[in-house]
């Protein structure tokens, strides 16, 4: 009754689910009434966000009323669906104590390389704002909120993760609002509307086929994101191998010490648009316009004049490093005061100053990356995330999440980063029609 190019046959060549059983067998009792089964729960979330059915109360009715779904999901005519409430018990228990979901989307992912759909050749990062199931009506002061004596779970899932990089630690900034109801949510109006609680969810894609290699959930800061980018580029190369030629992403991941871990450490080339402040608001030469002498260590302004960190003999040698780890070069007073470009060099000081960051070289070599037909190239390759994004939300319906804490959020990434790779496999490698 299922027809042969149903978009569900398609998927279900590339489901395999043979490691479920072996993962959750801990957790389920020899005797007592028969369990349900986890792959048939794993099936059935997988069709829910297939079609953009996001409440388990009524993927239960649509998985009980439609063949496909039952074809999929391995029920006959008149086995029973599982009570919605099934799910709840399990994602909140067995489900999160092995990583269920991650080994889902890891083995889906294992197929996408086995076909040769991951190349490694470049990757693309990005971030995207997901509202939390938290009313912004429902906000308080951070200081006046706290646990109180009955701690709900995303309340303790909250404070089990103020020591992550993805969420604690992540800036020093406190938030001044809390949302009772699921603490970990930020408040944010990073998208120029009216501000809302929310996650990210941050997808690490190779762009020759837009497959997704990795996916996390963070607070929706720059910081958190950028440092989320590091671990997925690491713990792909450590669990599946492909480590990228080429790194793609908008200027929010382009600040100094991103670019020079990513040249430095991973000698992986930067097609980002390095995140600076060189560009001057009086008008005067930014401090691109000034070359640096590796050798002597020191710049040449414009009029050929020498910047340099001391202009005299040090009796015990000095760093030149600042708190704010950066490198001050200082031009010759005499040099500057009579300068006939000092009007467009320094107007508003005495002397031409420029702070060098610990990783100028590798800020300098993304500028120029950013001049080249490649960069161009990439930047059209980048919009493969953000459609990856627009397909989440528009067809898969996660624009707002239904679980709350950190935990719920990481559940329901997985699940719709899962699908879409599927889709994405159902769709290059179309399947063989059968010959009468």
């Amino acid at each position: 009754m299922v027809p042969s190019d149903h978009h569900l046959r398609a998927m279900d060549r590339f489901v395999d689910l043979s490691c479920v059983r072996s993962l959750l067998a801990p957790t389920y009792s020899s005797t007592g009434r028969p369990s349900v089964d986890p792959e048939l729960m794993i099936r059935m979330l997988l069709v829910g966000y297939c079609y953009g059915i996001r409440s388990e109360r009524r993927l239960c009715e649509k998985v009980g009323l439609n063949l496909a779904y039952r074809w999929f999901c391995r029920l006959d005519l008149t086995d029973a669906v599982p009570d919605h409430s099934t799910f709840s018990k399990s994602r909140h228990g067995r489900f999160r104590d092995c990583d269920l979901l991650r080994q889902v989307f890891e083995a889906v992912l294992t197929r996408c390389i086995t076909e040769g759909f991951v190349g490694g050749r470049q990757f693309g990062a990005d971030a995207s704002l997901i509202k939390a199931d938290a009313s912004r009506d429902s906000k308080v002061r951070a200081e006046d909120w706290s646990a109180g004596d009955t701690v709900t779970r995303a309340t303790q899932e909250y404070l089990d993760t103020l020591d992550d990089m993805a969420f604690g630690v992540s800036t020093s900034v406190q938030p001044k609002t809390l949302s009772p109801t699921d603490p970990a949510a930020r408040f944010t109006a990073a998208n120029g509307d009216r501000p809302f609680f929310a996650y990210s969810t941050n997808y690490l894609v190779d762009l020759e086929h837009a497959i997704i290699v990795d996916v996390e959930a963070t607070a929706p800061i720059r910081q958190a994101e950028v440092a989320c980018v590091r671990e997925m580029i690491v713990r792909t190369k450590e669990t599946f191998g492909p480590h990228p030629d080429t790194l793609v992403a908008d200027t929010a991941y382009g600040a100094g010490d991103m670019l020079g871990w990513l040249v430095d450490e991973q000698e992986i080339e930067p097609h980002i648009l390095a995140f600076d402040k060189t560009e001057r608001g009086d008008g005067a030469f930014p401090a691109t316009a000034f070359a640096f002498d590796h050798a002597a260590n020191e710049y040449t302004c414009p009029d050929g004049k020498k910047l340099k960190k001391y202009w005299r003999e040090m009796r015990k040698p000095q760093s030149g490093v600042c708190k704010d780890d950066t490198t001050r070069y200082y031009a010759s007073k005499h040099d500057c005061s009579v300068c006939p470009l000092k009007p467009r060099c320094t107007p508003g000081a005495a002397v031409r100053e420029i702070a060098r960051h610990p990783h100028e070289d590798a800020r300098e070599h993304a500028r120029q990356l950013a001049k080249t037909d490649a960069y161009v190239a990439s930047s059209y390759a980048r919009k493969k995330v953000e459609m990856l994004f627009a397909h989440q939300k528009r067809i898969i319906r996660l624009d707002r999440l239904r679980l709350r804490g950190p935990n719920g959020a990481k559940d329901e990434f997985h699940l719709a980063a899962t699908v879409q790779n599927l889709r994405k496999l159902a769709k290059l490698i179309p399947m063989t029609p059968k010959i009468a």
